[in-house]
């Protein structure tokens, strides 16, 4: 038994360390950080059978991401020739795709200006435009694309219009299309924004009722969802951390 644990003596420590890299920058449940650190190799291989290795998906999305700079320059150079509505929209779809939101939001201004009418474009400006932090010019591009199409990105749009709404200070019409938008859609961002909503409107007791049912849906989830969802829980847990800390420190001594 020592002789195969010899054998194998730098590899599991290699697969332990490279388990524990992967552990802190996904960040899944902690349970997982004592298999890796009590099983050695056993404990970080199952780890990685279990986590690592369906990652391989989200990763794969990552490198389409890269191989379209190649097909930007074609687009970029088509639109030099012909600034048609077409190109200058299918040029914005591939900066926004890259997160070159600046660049995005310019090129979707050339096709707005160019006569494009698409509720699509309008959501992509004002997608860009939040990005952008520049949330008084995303409420009119978002209203529009709502007037337009309210079911777009499974009805998305409507969120982020709560949150441009929210974010100038046109509260009572973002409570309208939050209220709205969860609704329409259960998804875990739908349901932590408007959680994160309520508590910064002191809606603290509604805003744990949603927390709640965020948590519940978590526990419910398949485990590729909890994978890919993974950032809006991490954000409900650290909020309903921050509310129940705030209840502590309103009890009477």
């Amino acid at each position: 038994m020592g002789f195969v644990s010899h054998l194998f003596w730098p590899w599991g420590l290699f697969l332990q360390i490279a388990a524990i890299i992967h552990f802190f920058k996904r960040r899944p449940e902690w349970y997982w950080f004592y298999i890796i650190l009590i099983g050695g190799a056993l404990g970080s291989a199952i780890y990685i059978v279990a986590e690592v290795v369906p990652d391989f998906g989200l990763a794969r999305q990552g490198w389409q991401r890269y191989s379209r700079g190649s097909r930007i320059a074609v687009v970029e150079a088509t639109v030099r020739a012909n600034p048609s509505v077409a190109n200058l929209e299918e040029l914005g779809e591939l900066y926004f795709d890259q997160r070159q939101y600046a660049k995005a939001r310019e090129a979707f201004d050339r096709a707005i200006a160019t006569k494009a009418d698409s509720s699509r474009t309008f959501y992509r400006r004002g997608q860009c435009e939040m990005e952008l932090l520049d949330y008084a010019a995303a409420v009119p591009d978002l209203e529009e694309a709502v007037r337009g199409d309210p079911k777009m990105d499974g009805y998305r749009v409507e969120l982020l219009l709560a949150q441009a709404y929210a974010a100038v200070g046109l509260n009572d019409n973002a409570a309208i299309w939050f209220a709205d938008a969860v609704k329409r859609s259960n998804a875990p961002e739908f349901l932590y924004s408007y959680a994160a909503f309520l508590a910064s409107q002191n809606r603290n007791e509604e805003a744990r009722g949603w927390l709640a049912q965020l948590e519940e849906k978590r526990k419910t989830s398949p485990r590729y969802v909890q994978r890919v969802e993974r950032p809006w829980f991490r954000k409900a847990r650290a909020l309903r951390s921050q509310l129940e800390k705030s209840s502590a420190a309103k009890l009477p001594a």
